[in-house]
């Protein structure tokens, strides 16, 4: 659970030294200048934090790093190992200790307390032409944060339905394919078709519900999150936002056609019950189409389907991003190796490594990344209908998140509140939440 403080409650680094700058100079202690200023003579030290964790995705990260280090002797990366469950309460703390890494690695949804509070650099003059231009308008949105570029955007996933391929036959139903995928309908009758005897239509793995419930919400229009005119957002939940919502509802406790024992799972928790037919279709990120080719027992037929569709095929995507601290010495260096970090090969690499779907147009053309095998060109197809998520930019999200939106959705999807009740919660709870972050 994150609970972040309200702005203006943060003393950051360059406070203290803004502080320390009006001290007498016998009041500074020696010792304290930076450590990574450049040694006389000797090369220039970045540090960068990764938050790769899979086995093909650390050793491409890692092979990058050295790559670099023999290329550039006079600028040398050190590699630092980070952690996805971690990394906000890690970021605060090095940034208010003066200690955060060079170069971060982390996910746009997480970025926006930070780029406001000043610890991230603007990078909006720094991007190398090749780099803004490779990457589509639409994915630096979600690395931008009142008018200026935070975070540069690299790997998405789009949400898919895994499907049991036998089943989704035996059943007569029409297979999607992201030219003409299901509407939202569809899919519910696509659900209910495939629930018989033991086995759900689809499972829904929740423990997690508020990013799959907004970022599907958005192919019907859905937002919740506003921004009114002076810059401020409100949270609202009309009929666009309720669509998602009510048919997950709807499948788990009218049409009985999606498992209830899963609204608790993540996402892994299913597939051995995917595996045993207890399910036909799963939603899932792009990624675990690796888990499933691990895991699955031999001979099982699986294939990956677009998610429904309503006034769009569009859904909200938080990308994988890379940032500078606003304390970094070396800010045009450190955006040098982004820059070759990034490059349309590495891209291709790192996409792989994490089975994710880059967000630069030159390495998604990549043949690699267009093959049947594992319905990578189904992931591929879908690239141009990913959105900025809803919440990217919202100050307070994390809070309103974890203290609102994820008790309020687990209790509305098990049936123990109605629809009215989640409005309430989510409308007028959260806009006092949010409200004391844009005093």
């Amino acid at each position: 659970m994150r609970h972040d403080p309200p702005p203006g409650r943060r003393v950051t680094r360059r406070g203290l030294l803004a502080a320390a700058a009006a001290l007498p100079a016998a009041a500074l202690l020696p010792g304290c200048s930076d450590a990574r200023r450049r040694p006389a003579g000797g090369p220039v030290t970045l540090r960068f934090q990764s938050l790769a964790w899979q086995q093909d995705s650390l050793k491409a990260n890692r092979q990058l790093v050295a790559e670099w280090n023999r290329q550039h002797p006079d600028v040398r990366v050190q590699y630092v190992q980070g952690a996805w469950p971690t990394v906000h309460d890690q970021l605060l703390t090095s940034f208010e200790g003066g200690e955060a890494p060079d170069i971060i690695h982390d996910a746009s949804d997480d970025l926006a307390d930070f780029a406001y509070s000043g610890d991230l650099a603007d990078l909006t003059a720094l991007l190398p032409p090749r780099l803004k231009h490779d990457i589509p308008q639409r994915s630096w949105e979600t690395g931008t944060f009142g008018g200026r570029i935070h975070g540069v955007p690299f790997l998405q996933e789009p949400r898919v339905l895994i499907a049991n391929r036998a089943k989704l036959h035996r059943s007569g139903v029409r297979i999607p394919t992201p030219e003409h995928p299901w509407t939202w309908a569809e899919f519910e009758e696509a659900a209910q078709r495939l629930t018989h005897g033991t086995t759900y239509g689809v499972a829904w793995p929740l423990k997690e519900p508020v990013s799959a419930t907004l970022n599907l919400a958005l192919s019907t229009g859905g937002r919740i999150f506003h921004r009114r005119r002076d810059g401020t957002v409100e949270v609202r939940f009309d009929a666009v936002d309720q669509r998602v919502p009510r048919t997950i509802h709807d499948q788990v406790n009218v049409a009985r056609s999606a498992s209830r024992s899963t609204l608790g799972m993540g996402g892994s928790d299913t597939l051995p019950g995917f595996f045993a037919g207890r399910y036909a279709m799963v939603p899932l990120g792009f990624s675990y189409r690796q888990q499933i080719v691990q895991q699955a027992p031999k001979g099982f037929d699986w294939t990956v389907l677009p998610a429904p569709k309503g006034s769009a095929l569009d859904q909200g995507v938080s990308p994988q991003t890379l940032s500078i601290a606003e304390d970094c010495p070396y800010k045009e260096e450190a955006m040098a190796f982004i820059d070759f970090f990034l490059s349309p090969p590495n891209m291709v690499r790192l996409a792989l490594g994490d089975w994710l779907l880059p967000t630069g147009q030159e390495a998604l053309r990549d043949p690699a990344l267009r093959v049947a095998r594992y319905d990578w060109a189904t992931g591929t197809a879908l690239a141009d209908s990913l959105r900025s998520a809803p919440a990217q930019s919202v100050r307070g999200y994390p809070e309103w998140k974890d203290k609102i939106a994820t008790p309020g959705l687990q209790e509305y999807y098990s049936g123990a509140i109605g629809l009215d009740t989640l409005r309430k919660r989510l409308v007028e709870d959260g806009n006092l939440v949010l409200a004391r972050y844009q005093r």
